[in-house]
């Protein structure tokens, strides 16, 4: 009878173990489509219609590799919503038949797989495409992909090595204990999780510049994209200027006397494209309705400053948690206690709030990350970048997605404890770090919000009363107000 019970068991782990994989196959093969046709918009095509074969090949195996990390960024930034809602569905209906797939194991399993890809795309696949690009072979050697193959693995042997004795070092210099030091020789325990510890940690102080300055860039952002009201902006003033600044440009390409002018006709060409597009926007923006102008405008600002608001809000009071109890404290979920407790005070509403909150923080981030200087560089374009240039944002949006649940449970956005090796890192623990980092963040975030809102009101303010047309030193102002 017990055997009988033993096989039964087995059979439905079984069971529930292949259920899990076709399930992360669907899910991750989703997002690979997805990252594929993303990346396919921006690559650049001369990269792989060329001539030359074996570089066509390199690039395209590059691009495979890309299009994984990619995906597995992807899979980073749904991690922690998917996790928050799928508890609170459980919680709703715990015994419904058609949820019996979503359970605690699956929810672990896809928090240990993002992990392990992150690794795997960081520390391997990302170098190995990079080194795999700038390869040409050994000299001497038979010319072909496996001669670049060859010379990019000795090459990120190198400096695996390299990196491994610098964690060595850092670590014995750090932690004078010679057990922790022979534990980094446990390359699958130790040093892979340590070194995810290190790039993690700079990805959570990446985002403590960037998602500020992204919070008070999104404004501006949001405002290029939808209709102003008219107040805000004479959209007849300048349709017409656009308009003549198109006529001119026409003119001095058509003209005879552009043949013995010193012009540039390829940049001529590029700006009156550019401001083809830019007038037929503006075309369409006049046409819009006085809903569109009036309503969604002020609707959007509205809800962008509630959610900066509360983000803000709810890091000053976790900053106040952290001083009274140490439970506020990032930290490793211990026991699977999914489907058993709601992680937010508010219930549903307050899981809905939170899950808005991390994508509106994540895109935040990305806004500000390619709006600092250090990396406007990197900003993408459209049909245009380089295979590098892929490789460098796929790294970047992998180091930022990865930190984002440590991030968010951080700042406290969320009660909902890391999962897997995610709770693991060492400085998740230090009280002094972690109450520092709120305390950066709300005090940066009020810094960009009301400069920006200085800046901005000033500028529309000038531009209401028409002292933008008057030869006054208002320049500095109008330029720091588009910013």
């Amino acid at each position: 009878m017990e055997a009988d019970q033993d096989v039964s068991l087995r059979e439905q782990l079984f069971h529930e173990w292949v259920r899990e994989c076709i399930i992360c196959t669907l899910l991750f093969s989703s997002l690979y489509l997805l990252s594929y046709v993303v990346i396919t918009k921006f690559k650049k095509h001369a990269d792989f219609t060329t001539v030359d074969v074996e570089d066509a090949a390199v690039n395209r195996i590059a691009l495979w590799m890309c299009t994984f990390t990619l995906a597995v960024s992807v899979g980073a930034v749904l991690l922690l919503p998917f996790s928050i809602i799928s508890n609170e569905v459980l919680l709703s209906v715990p015994h419904n038949y058609y949820i019996q797939w979503l359970n605690g194991s699956l929810i672990h399993g896809l928090w240990n797989l993002v992990f392990l890809f992150s690794n795997l795309s960081l520390v391997f696949l990302m170098p190995f495409a990079y080194f795999f690009t700038e390869a040409e072979g050994f000299a001497g050697s038979k010319k072909g992909v496996m001669s670049r193959v060859y010379e990019t693995s000795v090459v990120l042997l190198l400096l695996t090595l390299l990196v491994f004795g610098i964690l060595w070092v850092a670590s014995a210099i750090v932690d004078d204990d010679s057990a922790g030091r022979e534990s980094l020789y446990d390359l699958w325990e130790y040093y892979l999780p340590y070194l995810y510890s290190g790039i993690s940690l700079f990805g959570v102080l990446l985002l403590l510049f960037c998602t500020p300055l992204g919070l008070s860039r999104m404004f501006s952002v949001t405002g290029k994209l939808l209709v102003k009201p008219r107040l805000l902006e004479n959209l007849e003033e300048h349709l017409s200027c656009t308009a003549f600044e198109e006529a001119a440009i026409s003119r001095k390409i058509t003209t005879k006397a552009s043949c013995w002018l010193n012009l540039n006709m390829e940049a001529l060409q590029k700006r009156l494209l550019a401001i083809k597009s830019h007038r037929i926007t503006l075309e369409m923006r006049r046409k819009a309705s006085p809903w569109q102008r009036n309503l969604v405008y002020p609707l959007a600002m509205l809800l962008l400053l509630a959610l900066t608001g509360i983000s803000v809000l709810i890091v000053c009071f976790h900053v106040l948690e952290l001083l009274i109890d140490d439970a506020a404290m990032p930290k490793g979920m211990q026991d699977s206690r999914l489907g058993k407790v709601s992680f937010s005070v508010f219930g549903p509403f307050g899981a809905a709030v939170q899950v808005v909150l991390i994508f509106y923080l994540m895109a935040a981030s990305v806004v500000g990350f390619y709006s600092s200087p250090f990396f406007i560089r990197l900003l993408p374009q459209k049909q245009n970048t380089t295979m590098t240039k892929i490789i460098g944002n796929c790294v970047s949006l992998l180091v930022l997605s990865s930190a984002l649940p440590v991030f968010s449970r951080t700042l406290g956005i969320t009660r909902f404890d890391l999962l897997g090796d995610f709770g693991r890192f060492n400085w998740l623990g230090n009280f002094y770090l972690i109450f520092l980092y709120n305390i950066l963040f709300a005090g940066l975030t009020t810094l960009c919000l009301v400069k920006k809102f200085t800046w901005a009101m000033q500028a529309e303010l000038i531009r209401a009363f028409g002292l933008d047309r008057l030869s006054l030193p208002v320049n500095r102002i109008r330029s720091q107000g588009k910013a």
